[in-house]
C-alpha cells in the first residue's frame, strides 16, 4: 500500500460513514498524519472508524444526534482499535504473504513530483521578496534561504530518480521528511509572534470538540501538524513527503 492509498482509504471510510461527502479539513490532515507516523495500521483505523459510528448510529436512534462532521471524532475509537489489533495478533502465526501491489511510485513519476515541488518553493521565494519589499517587512530571511536550498536538493534528487540506480523509496521519503523539519523550523523562526499566536488559537479554536475524543499527546501532535500546515498555507508551499504525491495529480 502506498502513501495515497492510506489517505484515500480512510477519507473514503469516513464520508461512507458520514453518509455525505465532506473534504477533510487540515485537522483530519493532520490527525490521519500522526497516525501514519504512528505505525498505526491502515486496518485499526477504519475499525475504529466504524466503531466510532456505530455508537453514535445506536445513540441516534434513541435520541437526536448531531451529525459527526470531523475525523477527530474517531480518534479514541481508533486507538482502542489499534490496541485491539495488536493484542489479537500476539502469539499468531504471520498471516499469508499477499502478491506484491504496484506501488504507483515509478521513478520518473516521483522525479517529476520533485521538479514541481521546486519550481513551487521557487516561484515562493520570488513571491515572498516581492511582498516584503512592497510592505517594507525585514523578514523571512531565514526561511527564504531555507525554501531555496531546499528547492536546490529536490532538483538533485529528482536527477537521481532519473539515473540508473535511483533511490529507493523509502530513503527518499526520509530525506524529505528532514527537508521539510528544516523548512518548518525556518518558517517557524522566521514568522512574527503575533502570527504564531494567531495560528495556535485557531488551532484551539478548531480542536476544542475533539478534546475529550483525544489523548494528551494526541492533542499535541495534532496541534503541531496543524501548525506546519499553515505555515506552508501562508506561503503557498507544497507538502514534500511522498504521501502527498498522489493526493495532488
Amino acid at each position: 500500500m502506498n502513501y495515497f492509498e492510506y489517505f484515500s482509504e480512510i477519507e473514503e471510510r469516513f464520508s461512507q460513514r458520514r453518509g455525505s461527502i465532506l473534504l477533510l479539513n487540515t485537522l483530519d490532515w493532520a490527525l490521519i498524519e500522526t497516525w501514519r507516523e504512528a505505525g498505526i495500521p491502515l486496518e485499526a483505523v477504519l475499525r475504529g472508524i466504524d466503531a466510532a459510528f456505530d455508537k453514535h448510529d445506536a445513540r441516534a436512534h434513541k435520541v437526536r444526534q448531531r451529525k459527526i462532521n470531523g475525523l477527530a471524532w474517531c480518534a479514541q475509537a481508533v486507538m482502542q482499535s489499534a490496541e485491539q489489533l495488536v493484542e489479537a495478533s500476539t502469539g499468531l502465526a504471520p498471516t499469508t504473504a499477499r502478491e506484491p501491489r504496484e506501488s504507483g511510485f515509478e521513478s520518473e513519476r516521483v522525479a517529476a513530483y520533485l521538479d514541481r515541488n521546486a519550481a513551487a518553493l521557487e516561484a515562493a521565494t520570488t513571491q515572498g521578496a516581492a511582498f516584503m519589499a512592497q510592505s517594507h517587512r525585514d523578514i523571512g530571511g531565514v526561511a527564504d534561504t531555507t525554501i531555496t536550498t531546499t528547492a536546490a536538493r529536490l532538483r538533485e534528487l529528482a536527477a537521481s530518480m532519473r539515473s540508473p540506480t535511483p533511490l529507493p523509496l523509502d530513503d527518499l521519503d526520509r530525506t524529505l521528511t528532514v527537508l521539510e523539519e528544516k523548512l518548518f523550523a525556518a518558517l517557524q523562526s522566521s514568522a512574527t509572534e503575533q502570527e504564531l499566536v494567531d495560528l495556535k488559537s485557531q488551532a484551539d479554536r478548531e480542536l476544542s470538540p475533539y478534546r475529550a475524543k483525544m489523548s494528551t499527546v494526541q492533542l499535541r501532535q495534532v496541534q503541531q501538524q496543524f501548525l506546519h500546515k499553515r505555515l506552508l498555507e501562508l506561503r503557498a508551499l507544497p507538502r514534500l513527503s511522498l504521501f502527498y504525491m498522489g493526493h495532488e495529480e
